[in-house]
This record gives structure tokens, sequence and C-alpha cells, in this order.
């Protein structure tokens, strides 16, 4: 399709719109240590980042994934720990707030489909004051983790949209991938997660190193 033809664009968050890496894999070695479990490495921490809390747990740590309890407490521990108690700084993207109301000036809907907890993401908002941005936001606690494309399917019913009308931004194969199952156009971010060529497999129509040139593609294409 035409990309003069999107009316939306769905944001990813961790990754894509907020730097905050570092800061989510202490929380996850933080949870693992207090939890006597394996503390793994950076690299091996990050890649889970884009889905939801309980499946990046188990996938992290399939021995514990049917044991009673388990997985949640890591859980619990991870957003203790993240929310309230690390030190390790984040924040924003460069450009990213004034991408956002460019945006918005530009007559584009704005949304954010995340793996954040509803908690996390609504705290984070308001922190960065982010929120007035968007018109909807998702996560899994009220829809399903990525890469389901059940968040997208929400978003579009709040608009009446059909998949061609949005666009799906994110840094990570979950976010590629949840856009590709629904058969909407994807752009990937590289200041994130994962490598240009994961990204690439998942053939979206446009990538950027930055958010500015992100801008740009999508104001030159604004309806």
């Amino acid at each position: 399709m035409s990309r003069a033809q999107y009316r939306g664009v769905i944001f990813d968050w961790d990754g894509t719109l907020m730097n905050s890496e570092a800061r989510i894999v202490a929380a996850i070695q933080y949870a693992a240590m207090q939890n006597g479990l394996p503390v793994l490495s950076e690299h091996d921490s990050k890649q889970i980042i884009g889905l939801s809390l309980h499946n990046a747990v188990a996938r992290l740590y399939p021995d514990i994934a049917d044991k009673n309890g388990a997985i949640q407490a890591v859980a619990d521990a991870y957003t203790e720990h993240f929310l309230h108690q690390s030190t390790v700084p984040m924040m924003p993207f460069p450009f990213a707030g004034e991408m956002l109301e460019a945006l918005l000036d530009h007559g584009y809907k704005l949304a954010v489909a995340t793996g954040k907890s509803r908690r996390g993401l609504d705290e984070v908002l308001k922190l960065t004051g982010f929120g007035r941005f968007f018109d909807i936001t998702r996560t899994p606690v009220e829809s399903a983790s990525k890469p389901d494309p059940l968040m997208l399917r929400q978003i579009l019913t709040h608009w009446n949209w059909a998949p061609e009308q949005a666009v799906m931004v994110g840094d990570t194969t979950f976010d590629m991938e949840m856009a590709a199952n629904l058969g909407m156009d994807r752009i990937a971010l590289h200041h994130g997660v994962h490598q240009p060529a994961q990204l690439a497999e998942f053939k979206p129509v446009a990538s950027f190193n930055d958010l500015s040139a992100l801008q740009n593609y999508l104001l030159e294409s604004a309806v």
C-alpha cells in the first residue's frame, strides 16, 4: 500500500520511544538473584524485551514455568525493582517528544502497543508526560502478549479502521511479527534491542536508526 494512506501510528514503548534497556536488564537480573535463579548475561536478558512480563520470565527460565507461583514471584520482584528501587536511569530517546507532537499536528492518531504491564505503562507515561499524545494504549494486561496481534486489533477496533490504515513502529522481532500476523505494515527502529538483520526478516516497509529520520518519513507521507 502507499504509505500516504496511513492515518495512525502505533508505537512500541521500551526500546522504541523509551531508552530503558539497561534498567530492564538490571531489574531482570535483580529478580533472578532474589529468587535464587541464575543471573543471565545482559545479552540474554534483553532478548525478551517486548514480551509480556510473565512470558518473558517463562522464556528466560523455562524450568520454573510449571512451578506454582514461581513466575509471579520473579515478576513481582522485577516490577518492584524497576518502578521503585532501581537507580539505573532511563529516559525517552532523543527527539521522541518533538516527533510525537509533530505527528499529532499533522493529523495522525497515535497509540501504544507494549509488553509492559498496565501499571508500568501508566507510571512511565505520567513520568514522561507523554500520555497526552496517545489516543489509546494497550498492554498484555487487557490484551495478549506479542506476537499475538490482539493489541493491534483492539486499537483498530477503537479507531474503526482496517489494518492498512495504520503502521506499527518497533525495535524487536516481536513488534514486527505481531504486525505481520495482522497484515499491518511495520517500520523497524535500529536503536533498540534486536539487530537490523533480525528485524529485516519480517520485511518492514522502512527502517531507521533514530526518531528524527522516522518523523521525516511519516511527515512526508502524511494524509
